[in-house]
């Protein structure tokens, strides 16, 4: 229905009106040219011209048309499928061939009536239903917020959830956050008998180990109808093809209702990606052996960095510095002072506290420090020699008594580009407790980077506090004041915790320990072990003479598995790098080879990685239809059986909740913009001329 406004007073229409009469008066009142027609013919032309005369005059007032449309739109109607590997454990063919006719004639059943969306949902949520039921796990929050994030702002009308209600990822679908709008009918898949089961149920242990150490192995055994049975726990190392018993536990089960956890400890005696079997053997009639294995994948690394911490004397810091350390599991902390009998030569990094010392040159350590090119923190403190200081470091130069002092405190060097720290340290530092530092005049190297400058008292200095940079492709930092024990304790005291002492000392000694890679071809991934469905990345970068990106020669790789089958690939090229989706592989240790053609020489780099097998749905096997019921329950829903699909659509209808949505929008435009418009005018215009041109008018 269109509705016609005016942008002024409609009274306005009585101007126009009388305008249209008056200028048809003008014309025709006296007019004789059609006098031999009669008062007829000026009557007709007077009607004409007053009524053009009024429509135009009435267009001055911007009249408006509004039109209202009206849309009807259809409920949305989800039909979701549980696409994991445990829904069809229990069916036979025939079962799963008489589900999906069921399944799809439900489907055309609600698309007449509703708009039918339908999805799968595992290890991810996709839209349409393929019955391909291989996923490796079962996600039913992940569904649901799928579903609310998608239709939260339309017309839902109801949920149709297919799915045993086994979920092995993501929350208790029950307590999920999202809230749906809508009933939730749920198809209950799956058996719910508890069959004889021995089941590895879970197995805890550290993703990376490093050589020479030890680690232990939790496993977690339940066991389903099997009072009276005994197994043995197996713990076998998986090397190629080969297999190597490494512990056996005798387990006898005394209920039905069994669980037990042991503890196994093993040692990582060789490097790299090491893959075990931890099984317990079959007992009789019992349903399933699927589930009596899991495999682990330990990283054993040879690349823990030996870190020194010598001291002149006894000090605080000392421990608040090897705490801070220790919390990086890559790093070994050994503590020593300057007498005591050690090898410098066997660490990677040396922090110097108060060495040189005033009693302490610490000559042959220096020496050996150099010639073994390892990085260093120098710890300025009134102990220290400060002559000395200046010759073994060139970042800093101090001209101190060394018999006065200043407390200091930090603020951050608005400029430093060695490495980002957290938000919260400049706002936070400046506040800590301050730092004992010699009264003098410091001055840094011009080549030198500095992260902290000293704050005395109110005024901001430009003396250095920390310092960084290098000498002779060696690097080094020196922090020109001791008490860094006062800094750990205030922040505890501030903040419950010591995350600020820890980032500025766990970025410090990672810029200091890092060596920097010359290679000029390097192939990396985001990590070394990998799940069975998880695609496999790859990036790559190329090098020119002068270390600039480039990637004009295409690089390839080749993925080698245990079996020593290779599986060759092509770099993709993206920006200035190299890209490859290796795809999925099956579980297994690999190693690859990159390999790129530069200036006429052939550049390689060798890497490994390894594929775990996901075994979720193995694990649980008993169906939960208790958990649909009560999600059903929680949404207004019903749960239903397979053999119920039929009656399903009829359900849903009945429920009376499911309501068509109608939209109303308005269109509004000014009227001069309609066609019809201009062809009126243009008509009363024409018909007036052909009338007055017919009879003799002109």
């Amino acid at each position: 229905m269109d509705n016609i406004s005016f942008q002024y007073p409609t009274w306005y229409i009585i101007f126009c009106v009388l305008l249209g009469i008056g200028f048809a008066l003008f014309l025709y009142f006296r007019d004789k040219t059609f006098k031999e027609k009669g008062n007829v013919m000026n009557w007709i032309l007077g009607i004409i011209r007053a009524l053009l005369i009024t429509l135009l005059s009435m267009l001055l007032l911007s009249p408006l048309i509004k039109s209202f449309i009206t849309e009807t739109k259809k409920p949305v109607v989800v039909l979701a499928q549980d696409l994991s590997e445990s829904i069809t454990a229990d069916m036979s063919e025939e079962q799963l061939n008489k589900y999906k006719a069921d399944f799809n004639a439900l489907s055309e059943s609600l698309s007449e009536e509703y708009d039918l969306k339908q999805y799968a949902f595992g290890s991810s949520v996709r839209e349409g239903i393929d019955f391909n039921f291989t996923d490796k796990v079962s996600n039913l929050s992940e569904m649901l917020k799928t579903l609310y994030d998608l239709y939260s702002n339309q017309n839902l009308g109801a949920v149709v959830l297919a799915t045993d209600g086994i979920y092995n990822e993501g929350s208790n679908p029950i307590y999920a956050g999202t809230k749906l709008a809508a009933p939730i009918y749920t198809i209950a898949l799956g058996d719910t008998t508890a069959q004889r089961d021995l089941v590895v149920k879970r197995v805890f242990h550290n993703k990376i180990a490093y050589l020479g150490d030890k680690f232990s192995i939790q496993v977690d055994i339940a066991a389903q109808n099997c009072a009276g049975t005994s197994t043995n726990l197996r713990v076998t190392k998986v090397t190629g093809g080969s297999t190597k018993e490494i512990k056996q536990i005798p387990i006898s089960i005394d209920k039905n209702d069994f669980f037990t956890t042991k503890e196994i400890i093993i040692d990582a005696d060789v490097s790299g990606v090491q893959r075990y079997r931890i099984s317990v053997n079959k007992v009789a009639d019992e349903i399933t052996t699927g589930n009596n294995s899991k495999e682990i994948f330990v990283d054993v690394l040879d690349a823990r960095q030996k870190i020194l911490i010598l001291a002149n004397t006894p000090h605080p810091d000392i421990t608040a510095i090897k705490q801070s350390i220790s919390n990086n599991k890559n790093y070994q902390v050994t503590t020593a002072y300057a007498n005591d009998p050690i090898n410098i030569a066997a660490y990677d990094f040396v922090v110097m506290h108060q060495l040189p010392s005033r009693t302490n040159g610490a000559e042959a350590i220096m020496q050996t420090l150099y010639e073994k090119s390892i990085p260093r923190l120098y710890i300025m403190g009134m102990q220290s020699d400060f002559s000395k200081i200046g010759k073994v470091q060139p970042l800093v130069s101090v001209n101190a008594d060394g018999k006065n002092t200043n407390d200091v405190q930090a603020t951050i060097a608005p400029n430093f580009s060695l490495f980002n720290i957290d938000e919260r340290i400049p706002q936070e530092l400046p506040k800590f407790a301050p730092l004992l530092a010699p009264f003098g005049d410091f001055k840094e190297d011009a080549k030198s980077e500095v992260l902290l400058y000293q704050r005395i008292g109110k005024v901001d200095t430009k003396f250095p506090l920390l310092v960084f940079g290098e000498q002779n492709n060696i690097k080094m930092g020196i922090l020109c004041a001791e008490g860094v024990w006062k800094w750990r304790l205030f922040d505890y005291m501030q903040h419950q915790n010591h995350e600020i002492f820890d980032e500025i000392m766990a970025k410090s000694i990672q810029y200091l320990t890092l060596k920097e890679d010359k290679r000029k071809f390097r192939v990396s991934t985001n990590k070394n072990i990998f799940k069975e469905n998880e695609q496999l990345y790859f990036d790559a970068e190329l090098y020119n003479d002068s270390y600039e990106l480039i990637n004009e020669p295409d690089a390839s790789l080749v993925i080698t598995d245990s079996e020593s089958r290779n599986f060759p690939f092509t770099f993709d090229k993206s920006n200035k790098a190299y890209t490859l989706n290796a795809g999925k592989l099956p579980v297994g240790n690999y190693s690859y080879k990159g390999k790129v053609m530069s200036n006429g020489k052939e550049l390689t780099y060798n890497g490994q990685f390894s594929v775990k097998p996901v075994q979720l749905e193995i694990y649980e096997t008993t169906a939960d239809h208790g958990l649909l019921k009560l999600l059903s329950d929680k949404y207004g829903g019903d749960l239903v059986y397979p053999s119920d699909l039929a009656s399903l659509g009829n359900s849903i209808k009945e429920k009376g909740t499911i309501k068509p949505t109608i939209y109303q929008t308005s269109k509004t435009q000014s009227i001069i913009n309609k066609w019809w418009i201009f062809f009126l005018l243009f008509g009363l215009l024409t018909l007036e001329w052909f009338l007055r041109r017919y009879f003799g008018g002109y």
